[in-house]
């Protein structure tokens, strides 16, 4: 089931949030802290930042301090679920701008704790109305671009979805208006952040191409540098253009002047004289912005030991990727199998599960995507079949046939997965059992590398997404007009008696799928404890030669892994999960990374003594 669903006025509703605006006009007063100024001069000590907490009414986990502060503020003060994922998303456009923000999109899950319902808003990007099928194919050649020439363009930037979807979810599900779910990140613009060392990494290894447009200079380059660790970041341009969202709703993202200015960097973008990019321009226009809707729709599910698990449906390939996998190990007895072999198991059901994902999941609007069968537990035992619980497949394996029964299927050759890593996302419980799991993104780590001028925020370049060329008949992932590019977000709610249990995702490109997949296992099978499933090291198959692995995978289970024929490369972080567990008794347990990209913070509303 879809339904569209068109942006609407902001509404105003109740506020809890008064002292949130007194602090916001104290801070305009004062105004904005300059870059480079010690950490304290924004005159608020550090937010409390543990990996865990474990409590009761209510719970908030990201990647980032403030962020998961702001979202816990907004559940103290007697907002929901929706609305805490909504300020705690708008917070982390702030602190974590190469990853998300206004100008990129995403797939927000909520489950209601008094109807027992999951439901999901598609956020995802789409492709401008006049852009091309051809668009990625060099026309002097005939052959697609370099991946990397796409990206920092205007030929990757996609319709936003974002500001869309945080109004959809707080009209259907939340009690706070958009204006005042705002305003801390009005706040945190204005008054600034701590710089800390992956924000200053990651603008470094950025920094030739962020120098390329000027815009984007000026905002992240500070004196042609990127920003000292310790140093603290504002942002006055996305102050302002949060401000006028919130006065004015999302209308003046969508139609006006923003609009405008959106389509004309993406139309035309504006580079340094010296640069070298080829910065091809793109296809998005202000009547694009203008007609953009986010979905509502059914979420996918499927059992696993008992449990329900709900992710989310196309044009995302996370819900019925994870789930396939799933569905692949219930014919294994992994609780009682030694760590080797369900390592083993893991590794080959999600192999399989992506040679199905790449044959078949695209947007369903355009392709006929067959997300009941590949969700159906009898086409993974089909799957399972072909699966030696003593030897590793040769890969790529081949896709099931959609009648699939038996095991005789023939190898199909896989291109690369060019999803980039980064991305964030955010889990949120609050006192009533509400939940949200929210992954949102601006693709590449820096997007587009396109800044809007003058109103503080990063393009996406999402439509990098779509395969440039054909790389199998009847490709489900081709560049065609308004279409959602395939994405492999995996935000995902486990309930059980329908309760919720678990809420889980994490950043991390195609990797998500794999990361989501192992974290559910390490806890539901391998005994592990929620902190302990999200800090156990990585390993990624998704249908290649080689599995991705952390070093300290690697270091652990290589040698027992080997013998059944898998071989290994290394990858040096494998996604940045924020996950909740609520048990039996409803004793919350928020956990984010303690150590891949630089640390999230989980935080309960009362925490246990």
């Amino acid at each position: 089931m879809v339904h569209v669903t068109h942006r609407t006025a902001s509404r105003g509703r109740r506020s809890a949030f008064r002292g949130l605006s007194l602090a916001l006009g104290a801070a305009l007063a004062v105004g904005a802290v300059a870059v480079g100024a010690p950490a304290s001069a924004a005159g608020r000590p550090a937010p409390p930042a543990p990996s865990t907490s474990t409590g009761h009414g209510g719970a908030v986990s990201s990647v980032d301090a403030e962020a998961s502060a702001v979202g816990l503020e907004v559940l103290r003060k007697g907002g929901n679920a929706a609305d805490a994922a909504v300020a705690t998303a708008a917070a982390l456009g702030v602190t974590e701008p190469y990853s998300a923000g206004i100008g990129g999109g995403g797939y927000f899950v909520y489950f209601d704790a008094a109807t027992g319902e999951v439901t999901t808003i598609d956020g995802r990007e789409t492709a401008p109305s006049a852009m091309p099928t051809d668009a990625f194919i060099n026309p002097a050649t005939g052959a697609p671009y370099p991946f990397a020439d796409a990206v920092s363009s205007g030929l990757s930037v996609g319709v936003p979805g974002t500001v869309a979807t945080w109004e959809a979810a707080l009209d259907r599900f939340g009690t706070e208006s958009l204006k005042e779910m705002l305003k801390p990140s009005i706040l945190l613009a204005t008054r600034g952040f701590r710089v800390d060392s992956t924000f200053a990494q990651q603008t470094a290894a950025n920094q030739a191409r962020f120098a390329a447009f000027p815009a984007t200079a000026d905002l992240f380059l500070p004196n042609g540098a990127p920003p000292v660790v310790g140093s603290t970041f504002t942002n006055p341009d996305l102050a302002k253009t949060l401000r006028e969202i919130a006065l004015r709703g999302t209308d003046a993202f969508y139609e006006g002047a923003i609009a405008d200015e959106i389509a004309a960097i993406a139309q035309d973008p504006q580079t340094d004289p010296a640069a070298t990019l080829p910065a091809f321009p793109g296809f998005l226009t202000a009547g694009d912005l203008a007609d953009y809707t986010v979905l509502e729709q059914d979420p996918t599910h499927v059992e696993y030991r008992g449990l329900d698990v709900y992710g989310m449906a196309p044009s995302s390939s996370g819900g019925t990727t994870v789930g396939e996998s799933l569905n692949i190990l219930e014919n294994y007895d992994l609780a009682g199998s030694d760590t080797a072999q369900s390592l083993h198991l893991y590794l080959e059901a999600t192999a399989h599960a992506f040679a199905d994902r790449n044959a078949y999941v695209g947007d369903p609007a355009f392709v006929d995507v067959p997300t009941d069968t590949l969700l159906s537990q009898d086409f993974a035992d089909a799957r399972a079949c072909v699966i030696d619980p003593d030897a590793a497949s040769v890969k790529p394996v081949a896709p099931a046939p959609l009648d699939a029964a038996g095991c005789d299927v023939a190898a199909l050759e896989e291109q690369a997965d060019t999803e980039n890593i980064s991305t964030t996302h955010l889990s949120v419980v609050d006192q009533w059992g509400n939940a949200v799991a929210y992954t949102l993104t601006i693709e590449q780590t820096g997007g587009s590398g396109m800044t809007v001028p003058g109103r503080g925020f990063l393009l996406n370049n999402e439509l990098t997404d779509f395969n440039f060329a054909p790389i199998r008949e009847n490709d489900p992932n081709l560049v065609e007009p308004g279409k959602r590019p395939r994405s492999s977000m995996s935000p995902t709610i486990v309930l059980d008696g329908g309760d919720v249990r678990f809420v889980v995702g994490s950043p991390g490109g195609s990797m998500i799928i794999t990361t989501v997949t192992q974290v559910l296992m390490n806890r539901i099978d391998l005994g592990m404890t929620l902190p302990e499933a999200v800090a156990a090291p990585r390993a990624s198959q998704r249908n290649t030669a080689a599995v991705s692995a952390e070093q300290a995978f690697r270091d652990a289970f290589e040698a027992q892994l080997t013998p059944y024929g898998h071989q290994f490369s290394t990858a040096a972080e494998i996604g940045a999960v924020a996950a909740i567990e609520v048990d039996a008794d409803g004793l919350m347990t928020a956990v984010a990374e303690p150590v891949r990209r630089g640390g999230g913070t989980g935080l309960v509303l009362d925490p246990a003594p």
